[in-house]
C-alpha cells in the first residue's frame, strides 16, 4: 500500500472539507420562490405588425422590464431570458401578482399630443395618430388630439413626487432627453398660446391609448417659449401608489414588443418555510435512520461511513451556494434522495472488501489489503451507476424548467459529491482506523470479518432464478399489462403545468371537508374543476384546479370556500398558459425519450448491446409501472413527477448495472459456464449490495413522504415504487431477459467446467 498515495487522498479530503466549511460559513444558500416566497411570472414576446420576436428584440423587452421591476421597488428581483422568446420574472415578497403582471407586461406607449378641442364621442386612431379620447376631467366628454408630438423614447427619468404647491397631492415628475426638451418647449408653447378656457391650451399625456393626464398651461408659460428646462409633472389625482406605477411605467418606456403572461405561480411565505421545515427534518431523519442502519450491519466501517455521509451533505451544500444555484423545494428533495444514493458507493465497497477478505485463502493481518482490493474492483461499479445518475440530472437541467430544473442541478451535485465522500473520505477514515492496534487485535469490529446474514443464507442456498428466466418475463409482462390497463380504465390526470389553466390552493380558517369544498366551488360556476382537500399542520388546504380563469373569476372561487371556511388564504396560485403548457407536455415526452436513448447509448459502450437492450427494457418496464400506479391511484402527474420518473430512471439503470457488472466480471472467469448459472450467481453475489442500499435510500424517502407533505410526498411516493420495481425488474426482468438474449446470441459452447478459481458449492470467486 502507497503511503504517498494514501497521504495525497488525506490532503485532498482536508482540502475539500476545509474549503466546504468556510463557503457553507460564509456564503448564504439562495433560495427559490417556493421556499422564501413570492411570484414567479413568464413573460412570451408577441408577434406584432408582422414582426416575430427574436434574441435581439427580447433582450430589449428585458432590459424595460428590469427598469419597472426596480421601479416598483421589488428587493432582489430576478429577471432573465428563456429561449428566443421568453423573459422569466421572480419577484421576491410579492404576493398580490396581478399588479406586478399588469405592470410589467403592459406595451406602455406612452405620448404627448397637442388638444384641438372638444367632442362627445370618441374617435378611432386616424392614420396621422390624431384621435378622440375620453378626458380625464370630464367623464361625459372627450377631447380631440393631434397627431403625436412626442413619445414616451424621449424621456430620461420618472419618480413619483408630492406635489404641495397645488395643495397637496401626488403627481409625476418626468424629465427628458436633451434630444426631445425641444420638442417639449415647441408642444407646450403652442398651447400656451391659446385663450384661457380654450382645450387647445392643454397638453393630452396618452399612455396606451388613454389620456391619463391632460394638464393647462399655466398663465407664466410664454406662448412659443413653452416649457423649458426639460422637466414637466404629470398631475391627474393620483395616490401613492399610482403615481409609483406609473412612474415605473414612463421609466420602462415602450416593449419593442407585446408580451403576454404565460405561466405565474406565487408562494405564500407561510407555505415556503413549511417547505423548508419539512425537507430539513426528512434530511435529519433520513439521515439518522441511514446512519444507523449501516453502522448495524457494517460497524466500525458504517460509523466511518456515516461521518463520510456528514462531510457528504457538508460538500454538497457548499457546491450549490458556490455554484449561485437557486435552491427550490424539489432541490430539498434531489438533496436528501442524493443521501440515500450516497450510501450506494460506501455498500458496493464494502461488500467487496467482504468479499475479498472472505476468499483469501489466509484471513490477512492487515485489514486495509482487502479493503484497497474491494476499492479497486468496486470502481467501475460505482463510475457506471453514478454516470446514469448524472445523465438523468443533466437531462433535467437541459429540458425541465423552474425549480425542476433545480432539482437536476441538486442532485448533478449530489452524485458527484458523494463519489468524493465514498471514494476519498471513507477510504481516508478507513485507512487510519484499519490500521489502529485495537481494530487489528479485533478485526470482527471493523465489519469486514462478517459475511452478514443474506450473504451466508445466498452461499448456503444459492438462487436457482435463471432456469424460469421465460416464466418471470410472463409474469412481468402481466404486471406491466396491469399498469398498462390503469392508463385506459383510469388515464392519466396530467397536472395544470401540461395541460394549461390554473391552480390554486388555498387556507381556510375552518376546515371544509372535500365534498363541500366541491359543492361550493361548483356553484360558483365551475362544476368541471378538480378539487382536493388535505390537512398539514392543523390548517385545512383546498386545492382547485381548473382550465383558464381569470383573476375575477378566481375570485368567485374564494369567496365560495370563504362562506364554509371562514377566512380564505391563497398558499399558492400556479397559472400555466395553453400553449405553454403543451410545450412542456412535449418536452416530458421527449425529455423520457431522450433518457432511454441516451441510457441505452452508454450502456451499449459500456456492455455489449445484448445487456444494454435488456438493461434498457426493464428501465422502460420500471417507468410504466410508476406511471400506471399514478393512474390507478388518481394522483396528477405534474413536473415534479416528471423530475421522479427521470430519476428513477438513473436508479433503476443503477441497480442493473451492478449486477450486470458482476455478470460480466464472472463471464471472464468462468467462460465455459451457461449464462443461467452465472445469472443465478450475479443476482447472488449482488444481492446483500442491492438490499442494503434500497434500503438505505428507503428510510430517507419515507421521511420525505411523511414529512414533505404536498407535492414532496406524491414525489417521494413516485421514487418509493421506482426504487421497489426497479430492484424486482433486475432480478426478474433485466436478467431474464438478458440470459435469454446471450443464449440465442451466443450459446455456452460446452457444459460448465470445474473451474479451480471458483470455490465449489459457493459460487464465489476466488
Amino acid at each position: 500500500m502507497s503511503r504517498r498515495a494514501t497521504a495525497w487522498r488525506a490532503l485532498i479530503a482536508f482540502a475539500v472539507v476545509a474549503v466546504s466549511l468556510f463557503l457553507a460559513l460564509t456564503t448564504p444558500a439562495r433560495l427559490g420562490l417556493d421556499l422564501s416566497g413570492g411570484t414567479r411570472i413568464v413573460l412570451e414576446a408577441q408577434e406584432a405588425q408582422g414582426r416575430k420576436p427574436d434574441a435581439e428584440s427580447t433582450d430589449r423587452a428585458l432590459e424595460v422590464l428590469r427598469q419597472r421591476v426596480d421601479a416598483l421597488g421589488v428587493a432582489e428581483p430576478e429577471l432573465v431570458r428563456s429561449g428566443s422568446d421568453r423573459i422569466v420574472v421572480e419577484l421576491p415578497g410579492v404576493q398580490d401578482p396581478r399588479e406586478a403582471a399588469k405592470v410589467i407586461g403592459r406595451t406602455a406607449q406612452l405620448t404627448f399630443h397637442p388638444v384641438k378641442g372638444e367632442t362627445t364621442s370618441a374617435a378611432p386612431k386616424a392614420d396621422d395618430g390624431s384621435r378622440a379620447l375620453a378626458d380625464p376631467d370630464r367623464p361625459d366628454a372627450f377631447l380631440e388630439l393631434g397627431p403625436p408630438a412626442l413619445t414616451g423614447e424621449g424621456i430620461d427619468d420618472a419618480t413619483p413626487d408630492f406635489d404641495a404647491t397645488s395643495g397637496g397631492g401626488w403627481a409625476v415628475a418626468l424629465a427628458f432627453e436633451k434630444k426631445a426638451s425641444g420638442a417639449w418647449a415647441k408642444l407646450t408653447g403652442e398651447a400656451a398660446c391659446a385663450a384661457p378656457g380654450d382645450p387647445g391650451r392643454r397638453v393630452a399625456i396618452v399612455l396606451d391609448d388613454r389620456i391619463v393626464s391632460a394638464p393647462g398651461m399655466r398663465e407664466t408659460v410664454p406662448c412659443g417659449t413653452g416649457i423649458t428646462g426639460g422637466s414637466t409633472q404629470i398631475t391627474g389625482g393620483f395616490d401613492a401608489e399610482g403615481a409609483r406605477e406609473l412612474a415605473a411605467l414612463v421609466k420602462g418606456g415602450a416593449l419593442p414588443l407585446p408580451v403576454e403572461v404565460v405561466e405565474q405561480s406565487t408562494v405564500g411565505p407561510s407555505l415556503g418555510a413549511e417547505a423548508i421545515r419539512a425537507g430539513a427534518w426528512a434530511a435529519l431523519i433520513g439521515l439518522a435512520c441511514t446512519a444507523v442502519f449501516i453502522t448495524v450491519v457494517y460497524r466500525l466501517l458504517g460509523l466511518l461511513a456515516t461521518v463520510a455521509l456528514s462531510l457528504y451533505g457538508l460538500i454538497s451544500y457548499a457546491a450549490i451556494v458556490a455554484l449561485g444555484a437557486t435552491l427550490t423545494m424539489p432541490g430539498i428533495a434531489g438533496f436528501v434522495l442524493a443521501v440515500g444514493m450516497a450510501v450506494d458507493a460506501n455498500v458496493l465497497v464494502f461488500e467487496r472488501a467482504r468479499e475479498e477478505y472472505g476468499q483469501a485463502s489466509r484471513r490477512p493481518k492487515d485489514l486495509r489489503r482487502p479493503l484497497a482490493r474491494g476499492f479497486s474492483k468496486a470502481w467501475s461499479a460505482v463510475l457506471d451507476s453514478n454516470v446514469t445518475t448524472l445523465i438523468a440530472a443533466g437531462l433535467l437541467f437541459v429540458l425541465a424548467s423552474g425549480p425542476v430544473k433545480g432539482f437536476g442541478v441538486t442532485l448533478a451535485v449530489g452524485v458527484l459529491a458523494s463519489m468524493i465522500s465514498a471514494l476519498v473520505i471513507t477510504r481516508v477514515l478507513a485507512d487510519w482506523a484499519l490500521g489502529r492496534g485495537l481494530v487489528r487485535r479485533r478485526p470482527q469490529t471493523s465489519g469486514m470479518t462478517g459475511k452478514g446474514r443474506l450473504r451466508t443464507r445466498l452461499e448456503q442456498r444459492p438462487p436457482r432464478l435463471m432456469r424460469f428466466s421465460g416464466r418471470w418475463l410472463l409474469v412481468s409482462g402481466g404486471v406491466l399489462l396491469v399498469a398498462l390497463a390503469g392508463l385506459g380504465v383510469r388515464g392519466l390526470e396530467l397536472g395544470v403545468e401540461f395541460t394549461g389553466g390554473r391552480q390554486t390552493q388555498y387556507a381556510t380558517e375552518r376546515p371544509v371537508d372535500a365534498d363541500t369544498a366541491r359543492a361550493a366551488v361548483s356553484e360558483a360556476g365551475f362544476p368541471e374543476a378538480v378539487v382536493q382537500r388535505t390537512d398539514q399542520d392543523g390548517s385545512s388546504l383546498v386545492t382547485v384546479r381548473t382550465g383558464p380563469l381569470e383573476d375575477s373569476e378566481e375570485r368567485r372561487v374564494r369567496a365560495a370556500l370563504a362562506e364554509h371556511g371562514g377566512k380564505v388564504t391563497v398558499e399558492r396560485d400556479d397559472m400555466v398558459g395553453p400553449s405553454l403548457g403543451t410545450e412542456l407536455r412535449d418536452k416530458a415526452v421527449l425529455a423520457l425519450a431522450v433518457a432511454v436513448g441516451a441510457q441505452l447509448l452508454y450502456l451499449t459502450v459500456r456492455f455489449r448491446g445484448t445487456l444494454a437492450l435488456a438493461a434498457v427494457a426493464a428501465m422502460a418496464q420500471d417507468v410504466l409501472l410508476v406511471v400506471g400506479l399514478f393512474a390507478w391511484l388518481g394522483k396528477p402527474a405534474d413536473s415534479v413527477f416528471l423530475a421522479a420518473l427521470l430519476t428513477v430512471v438513473g436508479y433503476s439503470v443503477n441497480d442493473t448495472v451492478v449486477v450486470f457488472d458482476r455478470l460480466r466480471e464472472l463471464r471472464r472467469l468462468r467462460p465455459g459456464a451457461s449464462w443461467e448459472t452465472l445469472g443465478d450467481l450475479a443476482v447472488g453475489q449482488t444481492l446483500p449490495r442491492t438490499v442494503n442500499t434500497g434500503l438505505g435510500a428507503i428510510f430517507v424517502l419515507l421521511a420525505l413522504a411523511l414529512s414533505g407533505g404536498g407535492t414532496l410526498t406524491d414525489f417521494a411516493v413516485a421514487l418509493l415504487a421506482g426504487i421497489g420495481v426497479g430492484i424486482a425488474s433486475t432480478i426478474f426482468t433485466a436478467m431474464p431477459l438478458a440470459v435469454r438474449l446471450e443464449r440465442r446470441r451466443r450459446p455456452s459452447a460446452s457444459p460448465e467446467k470445474p473451474n479451480k478459481r471458483v470455490r465449489e458449492g459457493t459460487g464465489a470467486v476466488v
